[in-house]
C-alpha cells in the first residue's frame, strides 16, 4: 500500500487527483489532505479516503473541520505551519498542489524527506527552481511535473537524451480573449476573463490563461526543470488543446504528445510513474476531429511572454519578483482596483523597480531571500496600482 499525501486537495488538481485515488481507495494510506476554505469538501475526502490528517490553511476554519470530523479518527490541524508539518510525515508519493507562492514550503519540506514530489505548483520552479531541484537532488528525491504541458514534455522525453533536443514547444490554448480586438482588451470584466474556452478551471488560473501570465510561467518552469535555454523555448496557440507539448531534435524530429484536455492524464502519470496505468479519459477519435491549428502568439496580445524571456534571461532572484508582482496583480484586478491589461504593466514595473543594481541576478537563490523578495515585490506592486490610468 502507498503512502501519498495531497496539498491543496480541494483545488481542480487535487480533486483530480482524489478521483483517481478513490477508484482504487485499497490500494493507498492517505496520510494528509490540506485545503483552504473549502472545509466541507475537505472533511468529506479526509473521512471518504480514511485520511490519518486533515489541515487547513486558515487558523478561523480549525473549528469547522474538527466537528465535521468529530466521530472520526481523522487528526485536524489548521495554518501554514501545520501544513509544513504535514509535509514532513513520511510519505512515498505527494501531490504539491497549493496555489500560490504558499506551495513552496511545504514541498521542500517534503523534498527533505525523500518524497517523490509530483509537482503542480506552479510558482516552486518559478520563484525558486535552483533550491527545489537542488533539494531533490542532495536527499535523493524525485520530482515529477503534472502541469499537462510538463509531463507532456517529460513523457516525450522518455529514452531520449537531453544533448539531442534543440527546442521544446509548450502550447496554449489563447484563453478567453483569444479573439478580441486588442482595443477592446482595456475594457476587459472579470466575469469574462474567468471563461475559459476549452478547460473547467478555477478563477485565478483561468485570469490566468486570458492574460497568459499561466503560460509565462510556464515558461519559466520549462528552464527550470529540463535545464535548456531560454532560446530552446517556444509558445504556440494552439485552439483544440490537444497537442500539450512537442520537443524537437537535433534529426529534424517533433515528438507530440497529443491526449483530452483532462487533467487526470498529467496527474495519473505522476501517480503511477514510472508505469503507465489504464487512466479514465476520453479515447480521442482523431478522424473525428479532423484538424488541428497552431499559430504564433501575438506579443501585443500577450505581453507577459515577453516578461517572461526576461526572468529567464537575468535569472537569480527574478523569478521571484515576477511571480509575486503577478499575483497581487491578479489580486488587483480580482477586486476591481486595476484593469486587465495593467496586470502586465505592473509586473513590468516591480521587476524595473527591483532589478536596479543587479541585486536580483547576483543574490543566493536561499528560502529566507525569496521569501523576503515575494514580500517586498507585493508590497512594490500594490504601490503600482495608484500610478495606474
Amino acid at each position: 500500500m502507498r503512502r501519498i499525501s495531497v496539498f491543496g486537495a480541494t483545488g481542480s488538481i487535487g480533486q483530480n487527483a482524489l478521483d483517481l485515488v478513490a477508484r482504487d481507495v485499497d490500494a493507498y494510506d492517505v496520510v494528509a489532505l490540506t485545503g483552504g476554505r473549502n472545509i466541507a469538501q475537505l472533511a468529506a475526502d479526509a473521512r471518504h479516503l480514511r485520511a490519518d490528517l486533515a489541515v487547513t490553511c486558515y487558523p478561523e476554519c480549525y473549528n469547522e473541520l474538527k466537528d465535521l470530523l468529530a466521530d472520526t479518527d481523522v487528526e485536524v490541524a489548521a495554518g501554514p505551519d501545520a501544513i509544513a508539518q504535514a509535509a514532513a510525515r513520511p510519505v512515498d508519493w505527494a501531490l504539491s498542489a497549493i496555489v500560490g507562492a504558499a506551495g513552496l514550503v511545504p514541498g521542500l519540506e517534503a523534498l527533505a524527506h525523500g518524497t517523490t514530489l509530483a509537482l503542480a505548483n506552479k510558482e516552486s520552479l518559478v520563484t525558486a527552481g535552483p533550491l527545489l531541484m537542488g533539494r531533490a537532488k542532495a536527499h535523493g528525491a524525485t520530482v515529477l511535473p503534472v502541469d499537462s504541458e510538463h509531463s507532456a514534455v517529460f513523457q516525450a522525453l522518455v529514452g531520449e537524451h537531453m544533448a539531442a533536443v534543440e527546442r521544446v514547444i509548450i502550447t496554449a490554448s489563447g484563453g478567453a480573449f483569444r479573439d478580441w480586438p486588442i482595443e477592446k482588451l482595456a475594457t476587459a470584466t472579470l466575469v469574462e476573463a474567468s471563461s475559459h474556452p476549452n478547460w473547467d478551471m478555477g478563477q485565478r488560473i483561468t485570469i490566468d490563461s486570458a492574460s497568459m501570465f499561466n503560460k509565462a510561467m510556464e515558461l519559466i518552469e520549462t528552464k527550470e526543470f529540463f535545464k535548456v535555454t531560454p532560446d530552446m523555448i517556444e509558445v504556440l496557440v494552439h485552439r483544440e488543446s490537444l497537442i500539450h507539448a512537442l520537443v524537437g531534435f537535433n534529426d529534424g524530429a517533433l515528438m507530440a504528445h497529443v491526449g483530452p484536455p483532462d487533467m487526470r492524464h498529467a496527474i495519473g502519470y505522476a501517480l503511477h510513474w514510472p508505469e503507465r496505468r489504464a487512466l479514465p479519459v476520453e479515447r480521442l477519435d482523431l478522424a473525428k476531429i479532423g484538424s488541428l491549428t497552431f499559430e504564433a502568439p501575438d506579443p501585443a496580445r500577450y505581453p507577459a511572454l515577453a516578461i517572461a524571456t526576461r526572468v529567464m534571461e537575468q535569472g537569480g532572484l527574478s523569478g521571484a519578483v515576477f511571480n509575486a508582482a503577478k499575483e497581487r496583480a491578479l489580486d488587483g484586478f480580482i477586486a476591481g482596483d486595476i484593469g486587465f491589461l495593467d496586470m502586465s504593466e505592473v509586473v513590468s514595473r516591480t521587476l524595473d523597480k527591483m532589478s536596479s543594481g543587479n541585486g536580483l541576478q547576483n543574490a543566493a537563490i536561499t528560502l529566507d531571500n525569496v521569501l523576503e523578495t515575494d514580500r517586498l515585490a507585493r508590497i512594490y506592486a500594490a504601490e503600482t496600482f495608484s500610478r495606474l490610468g
